[in-house]
């Protein structure tokens, strides 16, 4: 990630606090990472990873009917089986503000925001994470997406740019910046001097200027302050080593790939995200599988139609098959992505995935109809930091108007199930409970987040 061309914005109240606490203040004390043999058991850090399916499933043969701790797997979500005692299936939850907004679902999935033609989006619960953990890491966090932009947004709703090649990714993690440390650090601080000078003039214009304008300097100088914050930082991280990846690491990750080899770049995106964990680089990632338009094929599973193409089959049993096998292949790159987690140590000695909580899921439900209720969500990971898995999820059930679900006489579900996914039937059942629960086991001090109207327990 280049630090010379990021404009990531936060809100003026933490630019002010970071201001007080990163410019008055050395900074070399809090810029050194956490490496295994600096830190005890009981700083280990909380981490969050967000993986996003584009286009929503094939809700047939994904659904889960039973709830609590004695579920049944779908079809779809059976290669998480393995993982039940550390995932959580969730049913029932919806954006308010993406409903009937269809393939826009995927902008606001982290931010709970709205999609009017006069909204603006919010700050992503990544970056609101990021908020708290980017004093302790070089990169403050990870994007990637395999098509269109990164599922992150800052305060004033800009939306961050993403990486898409694997030995790009690995060289913003983990390679010197290019002309050695010096010539960055000239760069860097050539651009500390455009920024103050940009400041001077600012203010001068400022005694010009009548309330509205100066609301929308407030807004600009919150940029400016950020972008000083994050120079300065990045020029006292330049004296701390870089963490030694082994070759083994090295060669598994630094290398590029076909996209018509979805699933081996899907297990490389993971395992550096695995391994940015694990050193320290950042603890805040986020991964889209494609966007809703764009998601593209796997040929090596025999499916040569994009995803979006599958999700709108009306009716034909192979496209519905196929799109139920690319739901599965997807899933099945999760489970993955939890066994890598599983088997890496964390800096207690304990596995990776206690201290990480990766959700996965989609701002749509059923892409046949764009149904944006009922959301595909599973959570996982995050023992240590208290969350409680092993049970289905569901917020269907809550509701008075939940009529069970539409099963035949084998216990499949027919098509009626699809208004389901169309209409909440838990109209108080908000993700954005959801995105605040993950914000606050990973110590970020708010009472709600998005459009959220309570905290899902779990």
């Amino acid at each position: 990630m280049n630090y010379l061309s990021q404009s990531w914005l936060i809100n003026r109240r933490h630019a002010l606090k970071a201001l007080g606490s990163f410019i008055s203040l050395p900074l070399l004390d809090c810029m050194i990472p956490l490496r295994a043999a600096e830190k005890a058991a009981t700083d280990t850090p909380k981490r969050s990873a967000f993986i996003y399916l584009a286009n929503g499933v094939h809700s047939l043969n994904y659904q889960i009917t039973t709830h609590g701790r004695d579920y049944q797997f779908s079809r779809s979500l059976k290669p998480l089986e393995p993982h039940r005692e550390v995932i959580t299936p969730i049913s029932g939850l919806h954006h308010p503000g993406s409903l009937s907004h269809h393939h826009n679902c995927i902008s606001v999935w982290l931010t709970g925001g709205k999609l009017g033609p006069s909204d603006r989006n919010t700050i992503s619960v990544d970056q609101k994470m990021a908020e708290v953990t980017s004093p302790h890491t070089r990169i403050n966090s990870l994007e990637v997406a395999l098509t269109q932009s990164s599922l992150a947004w800052t305060a004033d709703g800009v939306q961050l740019p993403a990486m898409r090649r694997c030995s790009e990714i690995f060289s913003s993690l983990f390679e010197a910046p290019k002309g050695g440390i010096s010539a960055q650090r000239r760069a860097l601080r050539n651009r500390g001097s455009v920024l103050d000078a940009n400041l001077s003039e600012v203010r001068r214009l400022e005694k010009e200027m009548g309330s509205e304008d100066k609301g929308r300097l407030n807004q600009y100088l919150t940029s400016v302050r950020e972008a000083e914050i994050r120079t300065r930082r990045a020029d006292a991280w330049l004296d701390t080593p870089l963490p030694t990846i082994s070759g083994e690491d090295r060669k598994r990750t630094n290398r590029d790939i076909a996209a018509s080899m979805a699933g081996d770049y899907f297990r490389t995106v993971y395992d550096l995200m695995v391994l940015a964990f694990q050193t320290d680089v950042t603890r805040v990632a986020t991964f889209s599988l494609g966007g809703e338009g764009d998601a593209f094929s796997i040929p090596e599973i025999g499916i040569t139609e994009s995803r979006h193409q599958l999700s709108h089959h009306g009716g034909d049993p192979g496209f519905m098959e196929k799109l139920t096998n690319y739901d599965t292949f997807a899933i099945e790159q999760f489970a993955y992505f939890l066994t890598r987690l599983s088997e890496t140590k964390d800096l207690n000695g304990k596995p990776l995935l206690g201290s990480t909580m990766a959700l996965f899921g989609s701002g749509m439900s059923y892409g046949h109809s764009h149904g944006n209720a009922n959301l595909p969500l599973v959570l996982a990971g995050g023992s240590d930091l208290g969350l409680k898995h092993g049970s289905h999820l569901d917020f269907n059930r809550d509701a008075k108007a939940f009529q069970g679900y539409a099963l035949d006489s084998t216990g499949a579900l027919t098509p009626s199930h699809y208004q389901i996914c169309s209409r909440p039937v838990n109209s108080d059942a908000y993700m954005s409970n959801l995105l605040l629960l993950m914000a606050q086991r990973m110590g970020v001090e708010i009472d709600q987040f998005g459009d959220s109207n309570k905290v899902i327990t779990l």
